[in-house]
């Protein structure tokens, strides 16, 4: 049994475990994967049961426990720098947790109005002053990082990081709700959902864990 288990949630509408998952992928150690149904109900009695908060993900790493997708990210790129879930230049690096924290944090419109559910695809909602706001907001994150280092790599500082991470189920909700982005975003795009770890969590994703657009 691997010293790592990670809890998380359904795998076709669990933003934040798909970030967790993510970042044990990109660390390239064995891991046991606990699911814990959030849908139809929430088996509530299990979350609490297992993870400290209630909520998933929650990393388990021997005793220690980590209830956060971004500090999960953060503890294993403790543990393991040599996988650069950075950029290595300090300016880039400050950049892309600037990012990253300013999606942990905000987007509040974009998580409710356009809910991830990966193998599903919807027409686009109408969009309020919030969800435009929302939208523009990463369309111009993704296109600054995309200029200032696209030349080292297909993503957002050019090297897969952290921030790729945090932005996937930005990609997968652009795709469902039909988003129409810049070609060079596509390409950004397509270059996530080609990525060998999110390919094995589509693999596993049950479409039928499917939401409506009303489902928050």
């Amino acid at each position: 049994m691997s010293n790592f288990t990670l809890y998380i949630g359904n795998k076709n509408n669990s933003t934040w475990s798909l970030r967790g998952y993510l970042a044990l992928k990109h660390a390239g150690v064995e891991f046991d994967e606990v699911l814990i149904l959030l849908r139809p109900t929430i088996d509530r009695k299990k979350l609490d049961l297992l993870t400290p908060t209630g909520k998933v993900p929650t990393l388990k790493h021997d005793e220690q426990y980590i209830w956060d997708s971004l500090a999960i990210g953060e503890y294993l790129n403790d543990l393991y720098p040599e996988k650069s879930f950075w950029p290595d230049d300090i300016s880039a690096r400050a950049h892309a947790r600037c990012v990253s924290a300013e999606m942990h944090s905000g987007f509040v419109s974009l998580r409710s109005v356009m809910p991830m559910a990966c193998h599903s695809q919807f027409n686009t909602p109408e969009v309020s002053d919030d969800l435009k706001k929302d939208i523009e907001r990463v369309i111009d994150i993704w296109m600054d990082c995309r200029s200032k280092y696209g030349g080292k790599g297909p993503f957002l500082f050019g090297s897969y990081s952290i921030a790729d991470m945090m932005f996937a189920p930005v990609v997968f909700r652009f795709k469902s709700y039909q988003v129409k982005l810049p070609e060079i975003l596509e390409e950004y795009c397509d270059a996530i959902v080609m990525h060998p770890a999110v390919q094995e969590w589509l693999d596993d994703a049950d479409p039928n864990d499917a939401v409506e657009p009303d489902d928050r």
